[in-house]
């Protein structure tokens, strides 16, 4: 065979390969972390001496990776209000597209200067950041652009790429990543950054990253089963606690959905860990009014759970799926009239 047609087609192989987490559960992660924690503080002045830091006493490329990944999640800050001022200006020049090059150039330079000054950033920073450091530490890094949804980002018309991520080459396989949405989340109330470390981001389970992140070139979905922007944007949403519990929606696979008055909605989840199915309740919000339902539920085979509920009103109801008080998905559920059948 020729020699230039294996290599294609080993690349190929290894980047449909499901990679994720639990290929490393026989690896301790905790020297990594103790490592990551141990520099805590340390500033961006010299990423390949960080690097050195972060590296040099882990024997393996995974824990490597893992020091490198933790000390970002828990050291920088997302930059909220850069986020909220690109996205502005995206919205602004999406019609002119001369302005809004120039305006990503600008921006781009705003955003490393900011990352290496005061150690605040957006997605891109971050992506930059864990590409940079394990790269230093001779590990095989992407930045990965495309398609974000979280509760800030809900919009199912998305134009334009939003968000940032990257995939690691660990073993001659690689794995996905998001240091963004690992690290925490800006707090409206008191206007700061508060660190809440996620490590259902990192080296996560390709179809429930899916969940979230639509690569612009697909092979970075490191699955077979592909699918496509629209069905992505048409999705249900997916929340944090997602990856925290890992947890997911499958079906339905449409965020709106219809049913009529006093017919069962069935919703599938895939539980990849073991939850505690007691925990699962649904917030049903119905203009101002909220209310807590203890649906039928039933845990099949292969990690699949089936919640079954009957809407006795019409109406529109936001759907969300809980575990205790945390919301793993929502859909949105148009409750309609049941149909009258024609005698004649």
């Amino acid at each position: 065979m020729n020699k230039w047609i294996f290599l294609i087609i080993t690349l190929l192989s290894q980047l449909k390969i499901e990679a994720q987490i639990s290929d490393f559960k026989n690896v301790n992660f905790k020297n990594a972390d103790a490592i990551a924690y141990a520099f805590k503080g340390n500033d961006l002045s010299n990423l390949p001496q960080l690097a050195h830091n972060l590296t040099s006493n882990l024997s393996n490329d995974v824990e490597k990776f893992r020091a490198i990944y933790t000390w970002v999640s828990t050291n920088i800050e997302g930059d909220y209000y850069s986020f909220i001022k690109n996205k502005s200006k995206r919205n602004k020049h999406q019609n002119d597209s001369l302005e809004l090059n120039k305006w990503n150039k600008l921006y781009s330079n705003q955003v490393f200067k900011k990352l290496a000054k005061e150690k605040k950033t957006i997605c891109t920073g971050y992506a930059y950041l864990v590409k940079s450091l394990a790269n230093f530490a001779n590990i095989n890094c992407e930045i990965i652009d495309g398609f974000g949804r979280n509760e800030s980002s809900i919009d199912s018309n998305l134009k334009f790429p939003n968000h940032s991520w990257n995939a690691v080459q660990l073993n001659n396989k690689w794995y996905l990543c998001d240091a963004t949405w690992s690290s925490g989340a800006y707090n409206l109330n008191t206007f700061t950054f508060e660190f809440d470390y996620n490590d259902g981001y990192f080296l996560a389970d390709p179809e429930l990253f899916a969940k979230d992140h639509f690569p612009n070139d697909i092979k970075w979905l490191l699955k077979d089963k592909k699918t496509n922007l629209s069905e992505f944007l048409k999705a249900p949403v997916v929340y944090d606690y997602a990856f925290k519990y890992t947890v997911f929606p499958i079906e339905p696979s449409l965020m709106h959905l219809e049913i009529e008055k006093n017919k069962e909605a069935t919703f599938l989840l895939k539980d990849l860990k073991g939850i505690d199915i007691n925990t699962i309740f649904l917030q049903i919000n119905y203009g101002t009014r909220i209310e807590y339902i203890k649906p039928t539920i039933e845990r099949l085979e292969n990690g699949t759970i089936k919640i079954k509920y009957t809407f006795p009103k019409i109406g529109s109801y936001d759907v969300h799926i809980n575990l205790g008080t945390h919301s793993i998905c929502t859909y949105v559920v148009k409750v309609k009239k049941k149909k009258i059948k024609s005698v004649l």
